[in-house]
């Protein structure tokens, strides 16, 4: 299998608690793929938070594969989970919460990336009747809005059990229902998943770090977008970090005009690292006597992700999840 033009998608599902369901929505992810030759998608990782009661699971593809790996998945998930009965302290608006999709090689624009995330939401919506969608980033045109600002216009911050759905605006499909509630569907280049743990139980401190970190503060981390929620007697600092292209994405660093050559490349990414947001958490809970206790990664670091699809591609590793085990929280 070649392991040029990948895609990746973080598929959002509000469902941890129960394990079969994971597995058979990572199962789906792949054989939706099975009609070719080869291994034609990867779910790498899936990481659970029981708290929460929600699940991301990573799913690699080359690009042109991608949209059946991630609508099978869905399909899957959209079955098994019924939102009406789903509880959790995290906001979610659907069974099926966020489909994002990040181009992982310097051959993969947004805008491709935008036009499969749009038709995954039709076929989706087309599929399972009552299904509803909200588009963000390159999947939303014209205007191409960012996750946040879409989460703010369709009131995903409110999502909880029991709201009153007829409130939720939508763009595609069926107006939101309690059934299936409302999914974001959309591109942008890769965002890092990344949660910082303090021990203390006051909300409204995790609040003030939140502001104090944000990218859109004065002196916050650049990229960095960011909620804070109880989570098992403490207070977790959720990250969401966006990345954007370094300038040059020759391979080696040096200008190519071969096509094959760009078509292998994996895009290469400045954001602001873990460690760096770590630290800024760890030194804003001690100066009011709170101790950090500890930081996880929701997946992987792009670049890392990149090697991983590539390495299980090649190799016809369709479930990579499995070798390193559902990660807890």
């Amino acid at each position: 299998m070649s392991s040029g033009r990948l895609g990746i998608c973080l598929l959002n599902i509000s469902e941890a608690r129960n394990r079969l369901i994971l597995e058979n929505v990572a199962q789906a992810a792949t054989r939706s793929t099975g009609g070719s030759p080869g291994i034609l998608s990867s779910v790498l990782n899936i990481f659970q938070d029981i708290d929460y009661n929600r699940s991301v699971l990573t799913i690699a593809a080359p690009i042109n594969h991608l949209k059946a790996a991630v609508c099978g998945a869905c399909k899957e998930a959209y079955r098994q989970i019924d939102l009406s009965k789903q509880e959790g302290v995290h906001p979610r608006l659907g069974a099926v919460d966020l489909i994002p999709i990040y181009p992982l090689m310097s051959s993969v624009s947004l805008k491709e990336c935008g036009e499969i995330a749009h038709s995954i939401a039709e076929e989706l919506s087309d599929e399972i009747t009552g299904t509803s969608f909200f588009l963000f980033g390159s999947a939303d045109w014209p205007e191409q809005r960012g996750l946040v600002p879409r989460r703010k216009a369709v009131g995903w911050f409110k999502g909880k059990h029991g709201i009153d759905w007829s409130k939720f605006s939508h763009d595609l499909g069926a107006p939101p229902s309690s059934r299936y509630g409302l999914t974001g569907c959309g591109a942008s280049h890769y965002v890092t998943n990344c949660n910082v743990t303090i021990d203390t139980q006051d909300l409204a401190f995790g609040q003030e770090i939140v502001h104090a970190i944000r990218a859109t503060t004065p002196g916050g981390l650049p990229g960095v977008q960011a909620m804070a929620f109880p989570h098992e007697g403490t207070i977790e600092i959720a990250c969401n970090v966006a990345s954007l292209p370094k300038h040059d994405q020759s391979a080696g660093g040096n200008a190519s005009n071969d096509d094959t050559t760009k078509e292998h490349c994996p895009l290469v990414l400045d954001y602001t690292s873990p460690e760096t947001i770590e630290q800024r958490v760890k030194d804003l809970a001690g100066q009011k006597g709170i101790r950090m206790v500890g930081t996880t990664l929701i997946g992987f670091r792009p670049e890392e992700a990149c090697k991983l699809a590539i390495d299980a591609l090649q190799s016809g590793n369709n479930q990579l999840w499995k070798s390193r085990g559902v990660r807890l929280m």
